[in-house]
């Protein structure tokens, strides 16, 4: 027995060696920096606001500087000709400078912009939701850490009693006053207790690891002195303070606001095709080309010097174009468009429907998940007195063995009762602040 106890106090020794306090804010502000996800979307919303600028909208004019050598050679053969025979070689070099610039195409520079904007927004938004979703991860892993930790103490309770109730039921031997089956119904009761305790041990060791896992932190083994205290009493909410709430600030109803103006965006965009385009182009050029060579006139054999021809180019156009036909293409683009946007807004209705259920869902089940922990924090003040008051009988032979036991394990029922209505209520409070955006200020 006592080697059992041993190695019970060595596993739990070694579980809280060398730990470093840990608060609930610490854990989540190691799980934001840590978690691959938060930072994928930050890189997204840097590709957003990259994009989001005028240039990329087309607004401004475009300018192509571009360079040609062009090399030629002649070999020429006609007898009908002045020079019967000309062999010529000749280079030359091109540089251009041109520039187009659209002036005019319905004010899609303006949408386009509008559209960027949006679409920054919406990135910034799914960021958030990703920042929510990291949180809660983390404060229901710290509270399940917590709880297991909270189990062990109750067990460590258990097991102090159990080891009275075997040295007892010795001395009781020693003096006749209860046999060997009192004394190995005693002991089974010890290993019973320290078996769960052992198992309970290897709970709070996988809770340890599941909270560095949602913190990103690579040592799985790594444990922590949690700070947080479990505190048995939840505020009240209102309902509809919790609808007002969630309309305004509940992070996946704001994401189907931009689609839905990214829908209008759309058919703005689409409707402006049916405009005329003004554009304005200008550009210059210059060429010098290099030529000599060598032929035959009247059978006289003739070089030809080299000679350098210069030209230079500019000009300045203004251009208007309107699409006459597409065979209704345009048309469709713009139904399409407008259905698309009808569509978001169904979205949204759909979504407040649904999100209404859920907040009045989640506060009813909030709410008695309340009366459960009060209900279970009564049992296990009744629990504790009973508790106490049969240790005493027990040390005083009026009550049996067995039923003494009885009373020990529905302490420890009453105890796991108020800690999984403790988790259910926190993890309950959790999702209601999630979805009334409470998570991420």
């Amino acid at each position: 027995m006592k080697n059992i106890l041993f190695f019970c106090l060595l596993l739990i020794a070694n579980l809280i060696t060398a730990q470093a306090p840990l608060s609930l804010a610490d854990a989540i502000k190691m799980g934001l920096e840590n978690n691959y996800q938060i930072k994928i979307a930050e890189q997204n919303i840097a590709i957003a606001q990259n994009n989001n600028t005028w240039q990329a909208t087309g607004r401004y004019p475009t300018v192509d500087l571009s360079l040609n050598n062009n090399n030629t050679y002649t070999n020429q053969d006609n007898p009908a000709s002045f020079l019967t025979e000309l062999s010529s070689f000749g280079t030359g070099i091109t540089p251009a400078v041109n520039a187009n610039w659209v002036l005019y195409n319905g004010n899609q520079f303006k949408i386009s912009k509008q559209q960027l904007e949006q679409i920054e927004a919406q990135g910034e938004l799914n960021a958030e939701i990703t920042v929510e979703n990291t949180t809660r991860a983390i404060i229901l892993a710290y509270y399940q850490t917590l709880i297991q930790q909270e189990r062990i103490t109750t067990l460590e309770e258990l097991l102090d009693l159990s080891r009275d109730r075997i040295a007892r039921q010795e001395v009781r031997q020693e003096f006749g006053q209860a046999g060997k089956f009192d004394l190995l119904q005693t002991q089974d009761a010890y290993l019973n207790d320290s078996t769960t305790y052992l198992i309970q041990v290897q709970n709070l060791e996988n809770a340890f690891r599941n909270l560095n896992l949602t913190m990103g932190v690579d040592d799985f083994t790594k444990t922590y002195q949690l700070t947080e205290a479990l505190v048995y009493e939840a505020p009240d909410y209102q309902l509809e303070e919790l609808k007002t709430t969630l309309f305004n600030n509940n992070r996946n109803l704001q994401n189907l606001f931009i689609a839905r103006e990214l829908g209008n965006i759309n058919t703005r965009l689409a409707e402006a095709t049916r405009s005329p385009i003004i554009a304005v182009g200008a550009g210059a050029s210059y060429n010098a080309t290099l030529s000599q060579g060598t032929g035959v006139a009247q059978g006289m054999e003739i070089s030809i010097d080299a000679l350098t021809a210069k030209t230079f180019n500019g000009f300045v156009n203004l251009s208007a174009s309107y699409r006459l036909y597409d065979a209704g293409a345009r048309k469709r683009s713009i139904e399409n468009a407008k259905m698309q946007e009808l569509v978001t807004q169904y979205n949204i209705e759909d979504a407040k429907r649904n999100l209404a259920a859920q907040v009045e869902i989640a506060l009813a089940n909030y709410n008695n998940q309340k009366r459960l922990l009060e209900i279970t924090s009564t049992l296990i003040d009744n629990a504790q007195q009973n508790l106490s008051i049969a240790n005493e009988r027990f040390k005083g032979a009026q009550i049996s063995s067995f039923d003494y036991r009885a009373i020990q394990l529905a302490y420890l029922n009453a105890q796991q009762s108020r800690l999984d209505a403790f988790f259910n209520l926190k993890t309950i409070e959790t999702d209601i602040l999630q979805l009334i955006g409470g998570l991420v200020q």
